[in-house]
């Protein structure tokens, strides 16, 4: 039985994130392993990161205590900010080229650089090894980019935000799923003498690093056999078909008008991330810090805001984002986050005398901070995509033509790149001002930002009509 294009895309998705996640929660563990196998090498290239780190942070937060955990723990918020930055310099490129060879094959060889990457985690003996699979990962990774422009290319205009809302499911559900997975392993690692047996030196966590290759093992086979491609297909609404009262066509946007939409959405992106992913990194250093929590309580927590998120995409915002379309539908994912933050700025106050009310309190925020991962991407991507469907046919090839700024792949790619830059410089910015200024007026300046920034979301929230 033959599947449809979006269920193809949200099956391989779901293999792809699943096989991303599982390494999160591994990171301090690897950094730890490293760190005791070269701690004979003081010059050797982790011994000069985590001095690196450490400088850093002590420019910030000079307290000794607990100050290795916190390195290690900069250290993974570091490792991720390379992944974003290279995803930020590399978006755009894979968009192009998926414009002019087309979605499925430069899917295809995005899946043998993330191939390649879990081969190399696989016999990453030292830090330096493990980083160089860090950055095949980053460079080859594009298959959410390009899972958005492959729906973006089956789908009319009205079916775009609920089909696109099949992204962010597969996010919510993974991250619900493969980091307790990793979470499992971190704890039970292979000993040494099964790991440095007589043939190649082989990682730690071989078992998560093997799974991760079978499951995009798995994703590759998958699409070779059932996804089509997709690239210049046009799936016309009816009302490109109808006229209006006065038996006009319907007005469209100028090519214009829609780039400079499109500048608009990449700014909002990288802004929105740039805060957002700033506050999810601290998020945890916040319950260490306060409450004393444990990796497992933490999990439950971020496992809680996915599962919630999951359901929401599922049930509320594939249903009403059709009625009030993308840009209301962000705007008020971001309001949401500004009660969130608000929250959280106001729970220190009360740990001492009132720690079941600080407690509600971060339940709260995990409420708000749900909500906002179920809409603000997902609407800023769908209103993205909207930008780029093609309005004019050549007359001799008969094919559809486009202004080269609103070719699907390189306008997505320019938008994600955006996204993933703020990705990249949102979790340092928010660990220093945490660490020199403290949580609350860390997150209440991030509360006045996402105030800005749902007032800047005023011109594309509006209604459709």
């Amino acid at each position: 039985m033959a599947l449809s294009v979006p269920t193809v895309v949200f099956l391989s998705l779901v293999l792809d994130l699943f096989a991303f996640t599982i390494p999160l929660p591994l990171f301090p563990r690897l950094i730890e392993w490293f760190t005791i196998r070269e701690a004979g090498d003081p010059h050797g290239f982790l011994s000069r990161t985590l001095s690196f780190v450490s400088s850093v942070r002590g420019v910030f937060y000079k307290s000794a205590v607990h100050s290795t955990k916190w390195d290690i723990v900069l250290l993974g918020g570091l490792m991720g900010s390379v992944f974003s930055t290279l995803q930020f310099l590399v978006s755009p490129r894979i968009g192009s080229l998926s414009d002019r060879y087309g979605r499925k094959k430069i899917l295809l060889y995005s899946m043998v650089g993330n191939l390649l990457s879990a081969l190399i985690w696989m016999f990453s003996s030292n830090f330096a090894i493990y980083m160089l699979s860090r950055v095949v990962g980053g460079l080859s990774e594009g298959n959410v980019q390009l899972a958005i422009a492959i729906l973006s290319d089956v789908t009319t205009p009205a079916e775009r935000s609920k089909t696109l809302a099949y992204v962010g499911i597969a996010f919510a559900i993974c991250f619900c799923i493969g980091p307790p997975i990793g979470a499992y392993f971190a704890a039970r690692p292979l000993p040494a003498s099964l790991t440095s047996s007589g043939g190649p030196e082989l990682n730690v966590y071989i078992v998560p690093a093997t799974i991760t290759l079978i499951l995009l093992v798995v994703e590759t086979i998958f699409l070779i056999l059932m996804l089509p491609e997709t690239r210049g297909r046009r799936v016309v609404p009816a009302s490109e078909k109808e006229k209006d009262k006065d038996n006009k066509p319907v007005k469209k946007a100028s090519a214009e008008q829609r780039i400079k939409t499109l500048q608009t959405l990449r700014w909002l992106h990288f802004l929105f991330l740039g805060v957002f992913s700033g506050v999810e990194f601290t998020l945890t250093f916040l319950t260490f810090d306060l409450f004393d929590w444990s990796n497992r309580q933490n999990g439950t927590l971020i496992g809680s805001i996915g599962i919630i998120s999951a359901l929401l995409q599922g049930g509320y915002v594939r249903r009403a984002t059709s009625r009030t379309g993308e840009g209301v539908m962000a705007r008020r994912g971001v309001s949401a986050c500004c009660v969130g933050l608000v929250l959280l700025a106001l729970l220190p106050n009360f740990m001492k005398s009132y720690p079941t009310i600080a407690l509600r309190l971060l339940q709260g925020a995990a409420v708000c901070m749900a909500f906002t991962s179920a809409t603000v991407v997902n609407s800023l991507t769908a209103f993205a995509s909207l930008q780029c469907d093609e309005t004019s046919v050549d007359p001799i090839t008969g094919k559809p033509k486009e202004n080269s700024q609103l070719a699907k792949g390189k306008a997505l790619g320019n938008f994600r790149s955006a996204g993933q830059l703020g990705r990249a410089l949102g979790p340092l910015l928010a660990c220093a001002s945490y660490w020199t200024v403290g949580p609350s007026l860390t997150y209440a300046v991030c509360a006045v930002a996402m105030t800005a920034l749902s007032m800047g979301m005023r011109p594309i929230a509006v209604k459709p009509a």
